[in-house]
This record gives C-alpha cells, structure tokens and sequence, in this order.
C-alpha cells in the first residue's frame, strides 16, 4: 500500500512528542548500544506544546512564545537566531514566513533552504546581521552549522513542521531524505542542548 493511501483514508492526528521520541528509537535502535540510546532520549520537558491542528502558525508560536518581544529585544549575536523552524522544502519555508507576521514583530527572518541561495550568502548574512527566526530545510540547517556559519548557541525554540501535508500527503518525517537530515540535525547537537535545558522542541 502506498503511504498516500493509508493517510487518505486517515483521519490527521496531530503529532505528539512519542511520535518523535518513536521515531528516534527505531531510526537508531538496530545500531547503537542501550547506553548510546539514553542519551538520545529527551524527557517531555524538552518538548514544548504540540499544535493540536486547530492553529495557525502565527497562533501557535504566540502560545509556546508568550515572551517573544522581549526575546527579540535581548538578541544581540550573530550567527545565530532564538527560532530556528524546520520544514520540509523551499516552498513550505516561505509559506510559513508569509504566515508568521501576526506574530513576528519587528524581528528578521532569514531564509535557511538551498533554493536560489548560496550556502555563502547565507554564512555572510548570518555573519554581518543579527536575526531572530531561522525557517529552512534540515539538510541546510546541518551544512550552517557543520560549516560553522549557524551556531545553536542562542537557539531557544526549535520547531519541526510535523503535521503538514504536500501534494501527495506526505509529512516531512515520511520523505525519507528529509527525514534523514532531520534526525542527523537532531543528532549533531539539537538533542544535546535540549537535554541541557537550552533548546525547547515543538511539533507544529
């Protein structure tokens, strides 16, 4: 059966952290030892709340960010943002740009994604501005900051665009590239810093 055709007949359940935590286990179950396991678990106070579908992002990321304003105000570094947003092509990046402004404020977004731009335009904006939301594709999310010009230091938020849909009624966790590059990204050091406190993760 094709996955189209499951999620077709489906009713849309919104995610909920297990369903990461789900898919973490199984992605490195069969290759890692127990120990190296643990450390790839994330308690639920890692987690912000998830949407139960009835948002919109602006909506949404006013619940989980009710201090946003002053956030903005006390972000001073470059090289990095206090939102980073994860989602699974160029396309769906700039939607949910366009649908952020009820709650954006006057912070700068950058665009994260390969389309039309170069891995070096976005290391030099990201080193001579100072932005506030990050929104692009996992894949080159990881290359900023493999490449050092993305540092996760200042991130507070990390959001995953989880229960979306495209044309063929995929979420970005069943196309398995981006799937991949999500969890490599999660992997790298998001899990890390949310296991420190650092970094809180929702599922929109």
């Amino acid at each position: 059966k094709k996955i189209s055709d499951i999620l077709e007949k489906s009713a849309p359940k919104p995610g909920v952290p297990a369903d990461l935590q789900n898919l973490l286990s199984q992605h490195f179950g069969e290759n890692r030892s127990v120990i190296e396991i643990e450390e790839l678990k994330l308690s639920d106070s890692c987690f912000l709340p998830a949407n139960d579908l009835t948002h919109s992002f602006s909506s949404y990321l006013k619940e989980i960010c009710p201090k946003w304003a002053k956030l903005r105000k006390n972000h001073k570094e470059k090289k990095s943002v206090v939102m980073l947003v994860i989602c699974s092509s160029a396309l769906r990046s700039l939607e949910l740009i366009k649908s952020m402004t009820a709650f954006k404020g006057d912070c700068r977004v950058l665009k994260l994604f390969a389309k039309h731009i170069k891995i070096k335009e976005q290391m030099n904006m990201l080193e001579k501005g100072v932005f506030h939301i990050g929104v692009g594709t996992p894949g080159r999310v990881k290359a900023l900051v493999e490449q050092d010009g993305l540092c996760l230091n200042s991130t507070k938020y990390m959001i995953l665009d989880w229960n979306w849909r495209d044309q063929k009624l995929r979420r970005m966790m069943d196309i398995p590239e981006i799937k991949k590059e999500t969890i490599d990204l999660l992997e790298m050091s998001i899990i890390k810093l949310c296991r420190e406190g650092s970094v809180k993760l929702g599922l929109f």
